[in-house]
């Protein structure tokens, strides 16, 4: 399985990171307008989504690559928490496009969402 690149620093995110949880929960509702609810899963599902800049060349051909075999979101990679350091084996981008600029040497940018997904 593939995981997620680090930078030359040794992280896998600059700041600012940002990172979402989401749960999904089910309605039913009733003639009488009651309702009941239930949660499909425990845990949320993470999102997080990954500002990369000043990256060299080296940095965002990993980060091409990644994308390249990934062949967008569909496949799956393994993927370190940048807040926490929990390593989330069933991860996938949510990009369905790269978007990558050079400003000058050294001076890439590029934006990547990873998502958890459900085994």
């Amino acid at each position: 399985m593939n995981t997620f690149p680090t930078l030359k620093t040794g992280a896998v995110a600059q700041y600012p990171a940002k990172k979402t949880g989401t749960y999904s929960t089910q309605i039913l509702r009733f003639v009488d307008g009651s309702e009941q609810r239930f949660g499909d899963y425990a845990a949320p599902l993470h999102t997080w989504t990954i500002q990369l800049s000043l990256l060299d060349e080296t940095e965002m051909h990993q980060i091409r690559e990644l994308f390249r075999t990934q062949t967008g979101g569909s496949g799956e990679f393994s993927f370190t928490d940048p807040h926490t350091g929990t390593v989330y084996a069933n991860c996938s981008l949510d990009n369905g496009t790269l978007v990558e600029t050079f400003d000058a040497e050294m001076r890439g940018q590029t934006q990547l969402i990873v998502r958890e997904n459900r085994p």
